[in-house]
C-alpha cells in the first residue's frame, strides 16, 4: 500500500504527525516559479543536442533537462554555442512538459531583462563586478548583468602587460569602474585599471633618479625592457648590450628620469639577479 494512502485506512494507534509527507520536488518548484513569476534561472551548459530539428543549448535543474534553441541562445553558430559548453548562463523557462521531465528555455529573453534592470541600477562612477566570458591577448570580454562590457588591455593595469591571457582567466571576477553609459544603445564602458587606482602621482618619489631598484621583466619589446617595480609601475630600459632578459627574470636597474606627468620611468639594466 502507498504510503500517501495509509490514512484512508483506519490503523490502531495510527499518529499521522509521525508519518513523513512527500517531499515536494524542489526542482520542479524551482522551474514552475520561475515559468509562473517569470524570474529568471542561471545554470551551466552541459551539452548541445537537436530537437525537432533545431541546435539546442541543454541545461539542466537537478534531473530536469531544459532546452534552449539556437534562435534564442543569444549566439548565431554553433562553434559560439559550442563555447558556451561548461559556462553558467541565464535564461527564462518558455514552457515544460512535466511527464517528459523537460523545459524549454531563453537565454535571450533573459539577457535583455537582466540588461534593462542593469541600465536602471548603475551610474558612471559606481562600482560593481564583471565576470569574464571571453579573452584574447589584447582584449577582455565580460558580462555585468546582461550587458557584454569590452575592456581593452590598456583599461585593465595602469603597468604594463604583455599578453591578457597570462593575467586574466575565463570566468575571472574583476572589479571594475563604470566610465560611461548608453543607455538608448545599452552599451557601457567600464575600466579595471580606474577601479584599482592610479599609483600615480604617489610612486613618483618613491623611484627618484640615480637610485637602483629590484624588479621583474613584464615585457620585452623591440624597442626595450619593460621591469614592474610595483604594481601598476613598470619602467622602460634599453636592451643590454651582452646578455638577453625575458620576461620573469629579477633585475636591478638604475632610474634614468620619473615624470610624473607623462606617468613614465626611464631606467637601465644594472645587473640580472
Amino acid at each position: 500500500m502507498a504510503a500517501e494512502n495509509l490514512t484512508q485506512v483506519l490503523i490502531e494507534g495510527f499518529d499521522p504527525s509521525k508519518v513523513q509527507a512527500t517531499e515536494v520536488d524542489e526542482n520542479w518548484k524551482k522551474v514552475f516559479g520561475a515559468y509562473q513569476n517569470q524570474t529568471i534561472l542561471q545554470a551551466p551548459v552541459i551539452g548541445i543536442e537537436k530537437q525537432l530539428d533545431k541546435q539546442c543549448a541543454v541545461v539542466s535543474v537537478g534531473s530536469i533537462r531544459g532546452y534552449i534553441p539556437m534562435e534564442l541562445t543569444g549566439v548565431e553558430t554553433i562553434r559560439q554555442l559550442r563555447s558556451m559548453t561548461g559556462q553558467p548562463v541565464l535564461f527564462k523557462v518558455l514552457n515544460y512538459d512535466r511527464d517528459a521531465g523537460i523545459f524549454t528555455a531563453s537565454r535571450k529573453a533573459a539577457v535583455e531583462q537582466a540588461a534593462s534592470i542593469t541600465l536602471k541600477k548603475i551610474e558612471p562612477g559606481d562600482m560593481i563586478v564583471a565576470v569574464v566570458s571571453q579573452v584574447n591577448p589584447t582584449q577582455v570580454r565580460a558580462d555585468i548583468g546582461g550587458i557584454e562590457v569590452k575592456i581593452p588591455i590598456e583599461d585593465i593595469s595602469y603597468g604594463w602587460i604583455d599578453d591578457l591571457t597570462e593575467k586574466v582567466k575565463l570566468g575571472d571576477h574583476l572589479r571594475v569602474k563604470v566610465m560611461e553609459i548608453d543607455k538608448e544603445n545599452a552599451k557601457v564602458k567600464v575600466s579595471v585599471k580606474e577601479a584599482e587606482g592610479n599609483p600615480w602621482p604617489s610612486c613618483a618619489g618613491r623611484y627618484q633618479k640615480g637610485n637602483e631598484y629590484v624588479g621583474t621583466v613584464s615585457g620585452v619589446r623591440e624597442y626595450g625592457v619593460f621591469i614592474n617595480l610595483e604594481p601598476g609601475v613598470d619602467s622602460l630600459s634599453r636592451h643590454l648590450k651582452f646578455q638577453d632578459v625575458k620576461k620573469g627574470d629579477r633585475v636591478l636597474v638604475r632610474v634614468l628620469e620619473t615624470d610624473a606627468k607623462k606617468q613614465q620611468i626611464r631606467s637601465r639594466i644594472t645587473r640580472v639577479l
